[in-house]
């Protein structure tokens, strides 16, 4: 590969070039469409899986397909007056609820980190050294995640060479480029350190305790302490995440995802009187639009407060005009009895058979993307294997209704095709609902 081959491959982001090619391939191989494409042919595609896939997968087929089209020099297909009129009435037709990750909220934030900080205790003195740098590392990712508005992709991302501790201040964290970042100039994020749940000593103590001089910040541990090389893998934030929650006893831990994080410390700074303006330039969003989906106004989270009896400290560090993160209370914040959470009134039972295979031979990820989708996606629907080949599996699917079950099969669906994509594997996935004789793949 030429040097100017390797600047156009590291301008584009590995999971969007990933996520084309599987687009392109999914067109051009299963659809058995033909390219160049037409108008016509782009628009019966999307016909042909109205309804099976989400629309937001859809616009994302488009958007690859687009991307080959100019790529190659052909006229764009995806621009048709026919290709967007079927897209807006397959979104009359078939409307679908955005599916967001619940915040996690300040007194489950407190309740996790007590348990992890009862866990460090225990496993220091059973001299387990791996429970214990497992422990400091994934109370540094909680606290750093939170209080900072994290993606899972930019917590992942972290350099020890990038981080700037400042005494008695706060840490200064450069990311070369993100999500919201199209032009890859970088930007330096500061967290300011707190008298309590404080990032910047759980970042210090995990450091220390690693010995780690340079690389990714956060790394897997082995069950013998080791710890890779390699950064954790922006898939493996959820089980980890949801690991935390359901050990500290917090209700309905398989609910939260790498997002909540983010949703939590957004709906905590808009209940504790931080404006719009100074929000979106905290946690980096550039439009209106894309804050308000992480704010619930609705949600009682979004009113609560800090304890009414707390000494704040103005930090140099936090946006000017936001409230203060710093908490000179000397006691964690009370953790409030959650409610008992109402029991589910429909349960489907589905078999689903899956089925991975590598791009090519020298793919290594396929056991690692079998045991993600197992874990992020099967597990949490009371997963029963029926197959030693791990193809074949039963599901116990329970919401509210019909509607909202099947909403969650195409979710599961759309999750597992991500996972695969992001592990260079093909994956042909079906669900089955034997008793009404339903069908998804």
């Amino acid at each position: 590969m030429s040097q100017v081959d390797l600047y156009l491959e590291a301008a584009e982001r590995d999971n969007t070039r990933r996520s084309y090619e599987s687009a392109v391939r999914h067109f051009e191989v299963e659809w058995k469409g033909l390219l160049p494409a037409t108008p016509d042919s782009i628009a019966r595609y999307l016909a042909d899986y109205a309804g099976e896939l989400a629309t937001s997968t859809l616009k994302q087929r488009l958007a690859a397909l687009a991307k080959w089209h100019q790529e190659q020099g052909f006229p764009d297909p995806t621009k048709a007056t026919v290709v967007r009129k079927v897209l807006k009435g397959i979104q009359m037709r078939h409307p679908m609820v955005a599916k967001q990750a619940h915040p996690l909220q300040l007194e489950m934030l407190t309740q996790a980190v007590q348990w992890l900080d009862a866990g460090i205790v225990r496993s220091q003195e059973a001299h387990d050294v791996a429970a214990e740098r497992r422990l400091v590392r994934d109370k540094a990712l909680l606290l750093l995640g939170f209080w900072r508005g994290f993606r899972g992709e930019e917590l992942t991302r972290i350099a020890i060479d990038f981080v700037v501790v400042v005494p008695g201040k706060g840490l200064q964290i450069f990311l070369p480029y993100s999500k919201a970042d199209r032009q890859a100039t970088g930007r330096t994020f500061k967290v300011p350190a707190l008298a309590t749940l404080c990032p910047v000593a759980a970042y210090e103590d995990w450091i220390s305790l690693s010995g780690l001089k340079e690389g990714p910040v956060f790394r897997a541990v082995d069950r013998h302490g080791n710890i890779r090389s390699a950064g954790l893998h922006a898939n493996s934030l959820i089980p980890i995440l949801r690991q935390i929650l359901s050990s500290s006893g917090v209700d309905a831990a398989t609910t939260y995802s790498g997002h909540s994080l983010r949703r939590g410390f957004a709906n905590w700074a808009a209940g504790n009187g931080w404006d719009l303006k100074t929000l979106m330039k905290y946690v980096g969003w550039r439009d209106v639009a894309s804050a308000m989906r992480y704010i619930d106004a609705s949600d009682v989270f979004a009113m609560s407060a800090l304890p009414v009896e707390t000494n704040v400290r103005t930090d140099p560090l936090v946006p000017l005009g936001a409230a203060p993160l710093a908490m000179e209370s000397t006691t964690a914040p009370p953790l409030a009895a959650a409610p008992a959470p109402l029991p589910p009134r429909y349960t489907l039972e589905v078999e689903a058979t899956i089925k991975l295979a590598r791009y090519n031979s020298q793919v290594r990820g396929q056991p690692q993307a079998q045991r993600l989708i197992e874990e992020i996606c099967l597990a949490p629907h009371r997963m029963t294997r029926l197959d030693k080949e791990g193809t074949k599996f039963r599901l116990l699917i329970e919401k509210e209704n019909d509607e909202l079950v099947e909403e969650e099969i195409y979710h599961l669906i759309d999750e597992m095709y991500r996972i695969a994509d992001n592990h260079h594997c093909f994956l042909e996935v079906r669900l089955h609902d034997r008793a009404g004789g339903r069908y998804w793949s």
